[in-house]
């Protein structure tokens, strides 16, 4: 066959395969371009799950009538105009695709009116053939009404699933996007039946009501605000407590410059932050914001403008990865208790009073009424407050301890009412996070192989061996590079000394290689770190003195991550006054 170009309604249509995948998709094109106009509010109508009709109404600025023609001309765009204005796009659209790729495969009307406009002009496009523009009743604004999509594509229709299916995804697209904008007014119906109306919001307290309409009020529940901003680069959002974890990736929503986004970048960086208070089967839920300069993302790595690039990517992972893993190892008052904790000892697992007047053992055997009353001096000096006075100041979080439950729970009374904690879970964290300070604190202990182990790697793995050789070896793990692809291992880890040395070395070298840092090797050792932790820590049916549960709850409140175990579980709950007086019909 001969070389010969392609008409032009045949280039349309290859384009709105690649964009318009669904109704859904061609929802999400046309709210940009409201979005970009400027809209405060906008107007989503759907009809068969969009199928049949999609009308998005919007009050921005408007076209004027001898730019609708343009409006549907491929490749005429009002948002970028040089290279320099697509390196640092700010806009959701910039290609000018979107609107003549639709044109293509539907029935179109494209209805406008600019501020400064007497009336309204609308233009029409039935399968790219485009109609002269004509006056249209019309507010200010824009507005676009899609029907019969794919109508001239049969075997693209074919593709389209049930209506409430496609329904489904047109309603993730529009939460998706009215979580982007907090300031515009969303409202959707489908069938003339109202389905979402959600005002603008402001605040922090409307941003969170409208954060409980699409998420959930489960989510808003257990979600914790956090931001940051360093050099140029701003972090914010919510997220939510390991104990709200999750089976699916349904509840992940990352936004870059008001954009939504599924970036392997920012999730890999996310789900890091999560992996020392979560189950490795569950997944995080969070909504979160990132904000920088235009000119560090590549926004035009993909048609639907789903996927991004970063300029730096290793920093960006960074500073999400250690924003998240601060944030959620905030202590019981809300701010990381790090500078608050006292020096680590690995080689104990004893837990000391915060006046360090007296060491307490953990686990004990069962205390006997002598140890009682030799402790009950002890506890009243440090935690108890004489009966019948009036405390002027307030409990601390977890409150002073009562009573210990089936050897399993201790019972303590904060300022709110009940606080019960799982002393096996509580003693395995404030452990674990003991070990890992003392680790940090120093360099890891290598063991050298009797035997040095020799390897043949990649090039690109045996540069990183270069690149990475300090950092490997404050992990243990000293390596020598023997040739171009060749590596020699001279000694591991000591804590590791049961692990596969070369499947590790393999992993770790992968991760390097694509532009990770070392956590697969520190992910490791936390396992065992974990292991050891839990091993050590107080186990069922050990009686405690009230001086030893009151140690552990202060313990806690000075440890980072406290609030779960090692593995995702809650290590504490509260039931409040109110909720014993509603429990036993108090006041009614």
């Amino acid at each position: 066959m001969s070389i010969r170009v392609l008409p032009s309604n045949l280039v349309d249509q290859i384009a709105a395969g690649e964009v318009i995948e669904r109704p859904a998709s061609a929802l999400k094109e046309l709210v940009e371009n409201s979005l970009d106009a400027g809209a405060s509010r906008v107007e989503v109508d759907l009809e068969a799950g969009g199928t049949r009709l999609i009308r998005v109404s919007d009050d921005g600025v408007g076209i004027n009538v001898e730019q609708l023609p343009l409006a549907l001309t491929r490749h005429a765009t009002s948002k970028i105009m040089s290279l320099e204005d697509l390196e640092r796009v700010a806009t959701l659209g910039f290609r000018g695709e979107a609107l003549p790729s639709m044109a293509s495969v539907s029935r179109l009307k494209l209805s406008s009116r600019a501020a400064d406009a007497q009336q309204g002009w609308s233009i029409e496009s039935d399968g790219g053939d485009l109609h002269a523009a004509k006056p249209a009743p019309q507010p200010r604004g824009t507005t676009v009404e899609l029907r019969d999509l794919f109508f001239n594509v049969p075997a693209r229709r074919k593709f389209l699933r049930t209506e409430r299916t496609e329904l489904s995804h047109a309603d993730s697209a529009v939460r998706n996007l009215a979580l982007a904008r907090f300031d515009v007014e969303w409202r959707l119906r489908h069938n003339q039946r109202e389905v979402m109306h959600l005002p603008r919001a402001g605040t922090r307290e409307h941003r969170e009501a409208r954060l409980g309409e699409i998420c959930g009020e489960a989510f808003l529940e257990h979600a914790r605000f956090f931001e940051r901003d360093i050099e140029g680069i701003r972090f914010w959002g919510w997220l939510a407590d390991p104990s709200f974890s999750r089976s699916q990736t349904d509840m992940q929503y990352t936004f870059v410059n008001g954009r939504f986004v599924r970036d392997k970048v920012l999730r890999h960086a996310m789900r890091l932050g999560y992996q020392d208070v979560m189950f490795q089967a569950r997944q995080p839920a969070y909504v979160v914001y990132l904000e920088l300069d235009p000119r560090r993302v590549d926004a035009n790595a993909h048609p639907a403008k789903l996927e991004i690039r970063f300029r730096d990517s290793r920093l960006v992972h960074d500073f999400v990865f250690r924003t998240v893993e601060a944030a959620l190892a905030a202590g019981l008052g809300g701010e990381s208790s790090q500078a608050q904790r006292p020096p680590a000892r690995a080689e104990t697992l004893a837990l000391q009073s915060r006046t360090q007047q007296h060491r307490l053992l953990l686990p004990v055997a069962k205390a006997s009424a002598a140890q009682l009353r030799e402790a009950a001096p002890l506890y009243e000096q440090l935690h108890a407050r004489p009966a019948g006075s009036v405390r002027e100041e307030r409990a601390p979080p977890l409150g002073y301890a009562l009573a210990q439950l089936a050897g399993i729970y201790i019972l303590a009374e904060n300022d709110d009412g009940l606080v019960i904690v799982d002393m096996h879970a509580a003693h395995e964290r404030v452990t674990y996070e003991r070990l890992k300070q003392s680790l940090s604190e120093t360099r890891m202990a290598a063991q050298p192989l009797l035997v040095p182990l020799s390897l043949k790697v990649s090039q690109a793995e045996a540069d990183c061996v270069d690149n990475w050789h300090e950092e490997l070896a404050k992990l243990g793990l000293e390596l020598v590079r023997r040739g171009p692809d060749e590596i020699q291992v001279i000694a591991s880890p000591s804590l590791l000394d049961n692990v596969d040395v070369e499947s590790l070395l393999r992993d770790v070298l992968s991760d390097l290689v694509n532009d990770q840092d070392a956590h697969r090797l520190t992910a490791t050792i936390d396992e065992l770190l974990a292991t050891m932790a839990c091993h050590g820590a107080l186990r069922a049916n050990r009686n405690l003195t009230l001086a030893e549960m009151n140690a552990l709850l202060r313990e806690m409140e000075t440890t980072e991550r406290s609030d779960q175990c090692n593995h995702g579980r809650p290590t504490w709950t509260k039931i409040t006054v109110a909720d014993l007086d509603r429990l036993f019909l108090r006041g009614q």
